[in-house]
């Protein structure tokens, strides 16, 4: 049975920036929790970073570099959490990831823009786009139905 990379934060755990979490209640999120198909990952928190920490944004992707909004570097943080998060989701042989829309490290479409106004461009953020770069696909809180129907197609072809 293949297993699914999950952001801790969607499954309750408080470990967002602001020690918050967004718990999302979905039957078939249930259902692969209780077959334990669900591999629960923070990319920040295994970057080293506390919670609470300060909201940090990407300010560039070439070179990578990710700043909190007062300027400090976080990039090293960033980028060993999203090692980890490949290097976990190898070990469990997962199928995909549903990771938290919007977030630095989690966002799979759509990230803030590093200014801190809320602006969205349309990027990964740094652990989905090494998940995406090891052929791992990834989804968000907003695209279960997309992720069901991929889960449903994987175990059909096994």
């Amino acid at each position: 049975m293949d297993k699914i990379l999950i952001s801790a934060c969607l499954l309750g755990a408080n470990v967002r920036y602001d020690g918050r979490h967004n718990l999302i209640e979905h039957p078939a999120l249930q259902h692969w929790k209780q077959q334990g198909r669900l591999v629960m990952v923070c990319p920040e928190s295994l970057g080293g970073l506390p919670t609470p920490r300060p909201p940090a944004e990407v300010q560039s992707r070439f070179p990578i570099f990710v700043s909190t909004r007062d300027g400090e570097d976080v990039t090293d943080q960033f980028l060993s959490g999203a090692e980890a998060v490949v290097k976990i989701a190898k070990q469990h042989n997962v199928c995909c990831a549903i990771m938290k829309s919007h977030s630095p490290s989690c966002g799979n479409t759509f990230t803030y823009d590093g200014s801190f106004s809320g602006v969205l461009t349309e990027a990964p953020g740094v652990a989905a786009a090494e998940l995406i770069r090891h052929g791992i696909p990834v989804f968000n809180e907003h695209q279960i139905d997309q992720l069901i129907r991929f889960v449903e197609a994987q175990t059909e072809a096994a």
